[in-house]
């Protein structure tokens, strides 16, 4: 018998779309609330690499993303190498959630499954459209459509936890 744990996968919050000037900063797409969601972490992984970031400054950048400059990167031509590389903190430095929140990392792979039970498919992805969250469920091999969605609200999901979506009977569709 092993005594292996599980380490949770770490979360994304921003990802580099570019760089902004000439000194090395980055310009971040947010995944979180705001600009803010960034601020308190003292380091920041890279999805897939072993280097971190240790950054210096984070600002808003007025458009609903931010402005950032880490340590490591010196000059316009190492911020253009992180163009598409994703932010990362472990699992356990993010904030305790409140009942009835989640983050859209917990959702993904979920069962979905309807009220009764049946097997609808599994959770593939979390948008944000501008009026809140959709879930978007694969069905099963061969079932047509292939995907549908659902509002994440109380009316279309009545409950989730560690492994299961639970879609109300109205917004299951058959």
């Amino acid at each position: 018998m092993s005594d292996k744990t599980v380490t949770p996968a770490p979360i994304t919050l921003a990802a580099v779309t570019g760089a902004h000037g000439v000194t090395g900063e980055v310009r971040l797409k947010l995944f979180g609330e705001g600009v803010e969601s960034l601020q308190g972490f003292r380091a920041f992984g890279i999805s897939g690499k072993s280097e971190i970031l240790t950054p210096k400054k984070v600002r808003d950048d007025g458009k609903g993303g931010a402005i950032a400059r880490f340590a490591e990167v010196a000059d316009r031509n190492a911020a253009e190498a992180l163009r598409g590389s994703l932010l990362t903190v472990p699992r356990d430095a993010l904030p305790a959630l409140a009942e009835g929140e989640y983050y859209h990392a917990d959702l993904l792979g979920l069962a979905a499954v309807a009220e009764d039970g049946t097997p609808l498919g599994t959770v593939i992805a979390v948008e944000n459209y501008g009026a809140g969250d959709v879930i978007e469920i694969e069905r099963p091999e061969g079932s047509k459509p292939r995907t549908f969605m659902v509002p994440m609200h109380a009316e279309a999901v009545s409950g989730w936890d560690e492994g299961t979506l639970t879609v109300t009977a109205d917004f299951a569709e058959p």
